[in-house]
């Protein structure tokens, strides 16, 4: 059993709140951070604020001293002096001479000596820090800069410091928690009103269109805004008019070809009846019967072979390709039976196929578009035969990294340019007399479902046809 990691156990917990909700707790975050790197130099700018403090009131204490006579003062002022320091000691140096004045004896050693005279920044952080955390029982001597005098020391107890620095510290923390709760509502109500709501009607408008996608009253209605939420409304309008008119336009097709299907399907019993009574008229003894009478056999074979493919083209889908390395070099072995469709051309047929070039497809997918390009190439030599004398066909593949490619090639007359724009369009790629116009539309749907592309290549004057098929991106046959 796994142990769940804790980016992703963050993520469900984060995934159960909506986006207003994930802002709100993302503003408060950042703004508690913020006020965090603000604390931490406001403490120890506290600590060194109180710390300057006392000292100014030891100067204080100091210009008592300084200005009494040599005998000591009375001891009731000395400790009220000590007392306002908030101080056990207070020692000064000037002119030569030290003075103390202490309420006991000098603390024989002390936790920790601070100079405010040289303080740098990291100092004082750590310091700071070190007496929230990890308070000295001992007292500690501070030294500051006195007036008129070099210097002024003083002993005090560390607790009252601490005490304050705690409550400042607790302040620090309400007074972040309200403006954390003021600006997060604040960035909460901004977000909610130009960028939640809007991505809802959104996402609302794709929820409804989905609905029923031919519906135009569901498109969205663009707004006015120039941003990227109005340039997002006015792509979701343009492509939801566009597939709304493509559905629309579709329904209308698969209604038209069903009607196209039942014509079809009863033109085709018509003709077979025509072919029956044909077949009889060849058995009649008139001699323009019997010169007419094969022609319109052929007449009546091409309409039901058409009607034939055209009704087998609209029932079929393509399954799925069941996709392995195979080795092509067979594959196209077998082609070259092809060229005896028309053996009194004399079609040359020529294999360029290493022997160990494995392609990942469906072999008998494959086939199919191979022999359909092959049957064609012999068809339109045996028709129209060659310009460069004799009649070849040439196969060649390769592969380059993770692409085969497979190039068919013939040397014949060429498509007319007529027919080049609709090549793979159904109906309308027929070339030849009698050709339905499916066979490469048929093979273009084939080597899509393999994610590759076939395209007419003429730029050698031949005809060629080059096939592009990429390995899947995790090959099972390659483990």
């Amino acid at each position: 059993m796994g142990v769940e990691q804790p980016h992703s156990l963050t993520w469900r917990i984060l995934s159960q709140f909506g986006l207003s909700a994930r802002l709100l707790l993302l503003t408060v975050l950042f703004v508690m951070i913020a006020e965090v790197l603000i604390y931490v130099p406001s403490i120890a700018n506290f600590r060194q604020t109180w710390l300057h403090d006392r000292i100014a009131a030891a100067q204080i204490a100091a210009m008592v001293l300084d200005a009494a006579p040599e005998e000591s003062l009375p001891e009731e002022l000395e400790m009220r002096l000590l007392q306002g320091v908030g101080a056990r000691a207070i020692a000064l140096r000037g002119g030569g001479r030290r003075s103390l004045l202490a309420i006991t004896d000098v603390p024989p050693e002390v936790s920790k000596s601070i100079d405010l005279r040289d303080t740098e920044w990291a100092t004082l952080v750590t310091d700071a820090f070190d007496v929230l955390f990890n308070p000295a029982d001992k007292p500690i001597r501070v030294i500051g800069h006195g007036m008129g005098v070099e210097f002024v020391e003083i002993i005090l107890d560390q607790r009252p410091l601490r005490m304050a620095m705690l409550e400042f510290s607790r302040n620090i923390l309400l007074l972040s928690l309200f403006i954390s709760i003021i600006t997060a509502s604040l960035v909460y109500l901004t977000l909610q009103w130009v960028i939640v709501r809007p991505v809802r009607r959104l996402t609302g408008n794709i929820a409804e269109f989905s609905g029923n996608p031919e519906d135009a009253s569901r498109v969205i209605r663009p707004t006015d805004r120039a941003d990227e939420i109005g340039l997002a409304e006015q792509a979701l309008a343009r492509m939801e008019t566009t597939l709304a008119d493509e559905l629309r336009q579709k329904r209308r097709l698969a209604q038209l070809g069903l009607a196209v299907s039942k014509i079809n399907h009863e033109l085709r019993n018509m003709l077979t009846t025509a072919q029956l009574l044909t077949d009889r008229l060849e058995r009649v003894n008139d001699e323009a019967a019997q010169r007419v009478a094969p022609r319109l056999v052929a007449t009546l074979d091409r309409a039901i072979a058409f009607c034939e493919t055209t009704l087998a083209y609209g029932r079929a889908t393509e399954p799925l390709p069941q996709r392995r390395l195979i080795p092509l070099s067979p594959l196209i072995e077998e082609l070259s039976n092809l060229k005896d469709l028309a053996p009194e051309v004399g079609i040359v047929f020529s294999s360029q196929v290493p022997e160990d070039l494995m392609v990942d497809a469906d072999k008998d997918q494959l086939s199919r578009v191979l022999v359909n390009l092959v049957r064609n190439a012999v068809q339109a030599l045996s028709l129209a035969g060659s310009p460069e004398g004799q009649p070849r066909i040439d196969v060649i593949a390769s592969r380059k990294r993770n692409v085969v490619t497979i190039l068919v090639e013939d040397n014949g007359p060429g498509i007319p340019d007529r027919v080049k724009a609709d090549l793979f369009t159904p109906f309308q790629s027929s070339a030849r007399k009698g050709g339905t116009g499916l066979g490469l539309t048929i093979a273009a749907e084939l080597i899509q479902l393999h994610g590759g592309a076939i395209a007419l290549d003429d730029s050698n004057g031949h005809t060629c046809f080059r096939i592009t098929i990429p390995d899947r991106a995790s090959n099972p046959d390659q483990n």
